[in-house]
């Protein structure tokens, strides 16, 4: 069967579908029709961060399976995919360690001064440490994570190694499971008022769009640190703008946005209380070869091989009765 790769992956995906007797087709150029005339005949695709619009699913009378390279799946219609009856696979197990990795950096280095005091050093002013704005300690402190999902659960992990509180709003996640992992489970309102750091790990849909906003920030501690690693639109940014410009809480991580690349006059940019990365948490080299091969296994396992298909990465699997 024929494979259509959307983007590059890396090489070990490639092994792993070749290695099933599949054919694949790389495609670098996005465009819609040329999208449509390179996959034409594909029976599954693995999909980096391109949109893959409803007319090219259309010009696909094979596909059977897409499987993001990642767990977002916000660049393809899966309403239109439960009625073509085409599956959408996430790589649920392949990033969950380097996002948490870099949520634990944007706490640290948004805490600890990092920026700053290399800045200092570098320019002989070592002795004027005292004047660089107070550090502080995760030791002890409470923070609250949106989402308990394997990223979610991954970095509390992390978060107890370090002696926080940690304190989940999930309404899908059952109470039992959150104590078990060490945490306690609590209503978005308490949460937002205890924490001292928060950190978003939910999908961006209907229900989460703008989920942090105006209100959401009323009620933070105005010494509070908000971390996205997940999608940029749970968190809004005008609010969010503001409330770092006017000290409502100390300081944000991002590493999404709602448009991506963020346009080069974006307000956050002129603020000193944000730290900004290019939607690259999951992108250490052990997360990419992960992905590339939970990915392809996925796209394989599905046409080829079912019984060795890990479902939980199946985001339809009820709608499509598998």
């Amino acid at each position: 069967m024929k494979i259509g790769l959307v983007g590059s992956i890396h090489e070990l995906g490639w092994e792993v579908l070749q290695s099933q007797g599949h054919s694949i087709i790389e495609v670098t150029n996005f465009t819609t029709s040329n999208l449509k005339k390179e996959l034409a005949d594909v029976s599954g695709i693995v999909l980096r961060t391109a949109q893959m619009p409803n007319e090219v699913i259309d010009a696909c009378p094979d596909l059977q399976i897409i499987a993001r390279h990642g767990v977002g799946y916000d660049n393809v219609d899966l309403n239109y995919l439960n009625k073509k009856k085409i599956a959408l696979g996430v790589t649920g197990t392949a990033n969950a360690v380097s996002v948490a990795e870099h949520v634990m950096t944007f706490f640290l280095q948004l805490t600890k001064n990092i920026n700053l005091s290399d800045e200092l050093t570098r320019k002989g002013k070592f002795h004027e440490k005292g004047n660089l704005p107070s550090f502080f300690e995760l030791y002890q402190k409470n923070v609250l994570l949106l989402g308990f999902g394997r990223i979610g659960q991954a970095v509390a992990k992390r978060c107890l190694g370090f002696e926080m509180n940690v304190y989940v709003y999930d309404p899908y996640v059952s109470m039992d499971m959150i104590e078990e992992n060490g945490c306690h489970s609590i209503s978005i309102k308490d949460g937002l008022k205890l924490a001292d750091f928060i950190s978003a790990h939910l999908p961006l849909n209907d229900e989460t769009k703008d989920f942090i906003n105006v209100k959401s920030f009323q009620d933070m501690k105005d010494s509070c640190v908000i971390v996205n690693t997940a999608r940029g639109g749970i968190i809004n940014e005008q609010d969010l703008y503001n409330a770092l410009k006017d000290k409502k809480i100390r300081a944000a991580g991002l590493d999404v946005y709602n448009q991506e690349p963020p346009p080069s006059d974006h307000p956050l940019f002129n603020l000193s209380n944000v730290l900004l990365t290019p939607h690259n948490a999951a992108l250490t080299l052990e997360c990419r070869m992960r992905m590339a091969i939970e990915a392809s296994e996925t796209v394989s396992f599905y046409l080829k091989n079912k019984e060795n298909l890990n479902l939980q990465n199946i985001i339809n699997r009820k709608e499509l009765g598998i």
